[in-house]
């Protein structure tokens, strides 16, 4: 059976509580190809690729390479690769595009405002992601609700409205210390930038370590009000 925005109430009641493998094994067997993880390479989407992976070697992952990664991240998705035996799908900003953006703003415009950092955004992060979602039905992420104040309220099931789709949150009520017993117990590669007080990480202009007692988000797009702090990924 596949699910529809009307699904989403009796999905988080039956799934709401549940394990993330739990969940992620009951929709990747309904829709197989048409699922995909959208992977930043967090320790949340680390963790996530091995419970997957270890469900169905061939399920599908992809990244969004904005061109303006750490090299530590390009380490990461070689690491991840070769851990795993697998060819982590990559999509990038078209060029033509991206050269228009910087034509038009500059190399660094998303310290002058919220408006132009969401440009930047969509050039390099939202337009490679509707493309990688063509011929899918299920988005699975790694949000939390503790990650930040601007995710508070999602779901474990949710309708992303934008794309058409649905989205899974499997790790939506677990912990950071959860998500790090994961990684150690299981021998997940992560990024080596963790280890460097930098626990959420973006593209390099972007991010910044954190200070001890700061908010784990406290380092991306730190110069706008936390309430502000999204890419537009997961905007309704």
């Amino acid at each position: 059976m596949k699910y529809t925005i009307e699904n989403i109430d009796e999905l988080n009641c039956r799934f709401g509580e549940s394990e993330p493998v739990e969940v992620l094994r009951h929709f990747m067997e309904i829709y197989g190809e048409r699922l995909a993880l959208s992977s930043s390479l967090s320790i949340e989407d680390q963790a996530l690729t091995d419970m997957m992976l270890k469900i169905d070697p061939h399920v599908r992952i992809f990244t969004l390479d904005t061109g303006r990664l750490f090299p530590e991240t390009y380490q990461l998705m070689d690491k991840t690769n070769l851990h795993y035996n697998i060819k982590m799908e990559v999509f990038c900003p078209k060029t033509e595009s991206l050269q228009c953006f910087v034509h038009e703003y500059g190399i660094n415009p998303f310290y002058e405002s919220i408006e132009k950092r969401h440009a930047c955004c969509q050039v390099r992060k939202l337009e490679p992601l509707a493309r990688a979602f063509q011929g899918l039905e299920v988005w699975v992420c790694g949000l939390r609700k503790a990650q930040s104040v601007t995710r508070t309220d999602m779901r474990m099931v949710e309708w992303d409205e934008r794309h058409g789709l649905l989205k899974i949150n499997p790790l939506i009520h677990w912990t950071e210390e959860q998500v790090w017993d994961y990684i150690k117990n299981n021998h997940v590669p992560y990024n080596q930038l963790h280890d460097k007080d930098y626990p959420s990480i973006g593209c390099e202009p972007c991010t910044r370590a954190v200070k001890p007692g700061e908010d784990i988000r406290s380092g991306r797009w730190w110069w706008e009000n936390p309430e502000h702090r999204e890419c537009g990924l997961h905007r309704q």
